[in-house]
């Protein structure tokens, strides 16, 4: 979609290349939620962790980046703006 509007972007592989705690941290205050809001619930990782969301923040977000795939995704940042692509089109919102 950026591509096809000549929006140039950095793909970054979550899992190759996961987000530290910090980074997690500030794509949370970009984006304008908590750690809860982005959590994949349905994800394996929730279920072998035995998370109920009911956890702390900060544990939370140490769990996001030591398993990336608790995440949602994509997250699309553009300076001190952010959104997660769900669906892929709000991706366009920051272009």
């Amino acid at each position: 979609m950026l591509e096809e509007r000549g929006v140039p972007f950095r793909y970054r592989e979550y899992v190759d290349e996961p987000l530290d705690a910090d980074e997690i941290r500030a794509v949370l205050a970009r984006l304008g939620v908590g750690p809860r809001d982005v959590l994949r619930r349905n994800d394996r990782a929730y279920r072998e962790l035995g998370l109920t969301g009911d956890e702390d923040d900060e544990t939370l977000i140490g769990l996001m980046a030591a398993h990336p795939t608790l995440l949602q995704r994509p997250i699309a940042v553009l300076g001190d703006r952010a959104v997660v692509g769900r669906p892929p089109e709000r991706v366009l919102e920051l272009a």
